[in-house]
C-alpha cells in the first residue's frame, strides 16, 4: 500500500503516503519523503519523484515547506523549498503541494463549491492546532463550500500528553479531549475544522504509531526515522 487515496469532491488528486514503495533503507525504509531526516537525499529525491508520478506530477515542480509547528500558509509556488511555514495552498492546476509528518496529521482541504478549484496542505500537530494553523488554511482559500480530509497521525490510543498539552487542549476543545492522559488529535482537528467553516469532514482515523508496516512515527521509535505526507494537486 503506496498511498491512501482521498476521492475529494472536484478536480483534484490527494494521495496520504504510507512508507510503503521508496528506495530508501535501514531506519528510512522504504518511501521516506524528508531529506532533513537524515537520509540519503538521491533516494529521498526518487522517493518524492515516485510520490509525485501516483498523481500524475512532475516532482520539478513539487511545492513544500520547511516546517516549524507554525501557523503559516502560503500560496505555492513550482518549485517553491525553504519558506517557513506549515501550510501551502494553490488554485493552479498541475502544481503538486506536500506537507509532511510522522506523527503529525497531515491534513488535505479543497474548495467544493463549483468556483475555482483550489487545494491546501496543512501540516498540523499539536502546536499548529492551537496556533491556527486549520484557521489560516482555510481563510486563504476564501471559505465558502469546502472540504477536508484528516490523514494517518498519532491517534488518541497512543498519544499520551503531560499537563502542558492536555491543559489548553481541555480549555478549547472540553475534558473529554485528553482521556486518561491521551490527546484525540484527530478529534481536535475535526472540530477545528468544522469551527473554521468546513463543512465536509473526512477521517481516515489511521494511527501512525500502532502501524509500524505502514507509517513512519516519531513516538514510536525516536530519531532517525523517516515521514510520509499528504500530496495533491488541482487536476
Amino acid at each position: 500500500m503506496t498511498h491512501l487515496r482521498w476521492s475529494a469532491p472536484g478536480p483534484y488528486e490527494i494521495v496520504f503516503t504510507t512508507r510503503v514503495g521508496g528506495v530508501s533503507q535501514g531506519d528510512y525504509a522504504s518511501l521516506n519523503l524528508g531529506r532533513k531526516t537524515g537520509d540519503e537525499v538521491e533516494r529521498v529525491d526518487e522517493n518524492r519523484r515516485r510520490a509525485c508520478a501516483d498523481i500524475g506530477s512532475d516532482v520539478e515542480r513539487l511545492a513544500l515547506n520547511y516546517q516549524v509547528h507554525s501557523a503559516t500558509v502560503l500560496r505555492a509556488r513550482a518549485g517553491a523549498r525553504g519558506d517557513r511555514a506549515d501550510g501551502l495552498w494553490t488554485d493552479e492546476p498541475d502544481l503538486p503541494l506536500l506537507a509532511m509528518g510522522a506523527d503529525c496529521l497531515p491534513i488535505a482541504i479543497v474548495r467544493a463549491n463549483g468556483d475555482v478549484p483550489a487545494v491546501a496542505v496543512v501540516h498540523a500537530g499539536w502546536r499548529g492546532l492551537l496556533a491556527g494553523i486549520v484557521e489560516s488554511a482555510v481563510a486563504a482559500l476564501g471559505g465558502g463550500r469546502l472540504a477536508a480530509a484528516v490523514g494517518p497521525g498519532i491517534g488518541p490510543c497512543c498519544y499520551e500528553v503531560r499537563g502542558d498539552v492536555a491543559v489548553p487542549y481541555r480549555d478549547r476543545f472540553g475534558t473529554r479531549i485528553v482521556d486518561a492522559g491521551r490527546l484525540d488529535l484527530w478529534r481536535a482537528a475535526e472540530e477545528s475544522l468544522h469551527g473554521a467553516g468546513v463543512q465536509r469532514v473526512e477521517r481516515l482515523d489511521t494511527c501512525t504509531a500502532c502501524a509500524p508496516e505502514l507509517f513512519f512515527s516519531h513516538r514510536r521509535d525516536g530519531k532517525p526515522h523517516g515521514v510520509q505526507g499528504v500530496l495533491a494537486r488541482v487536476a
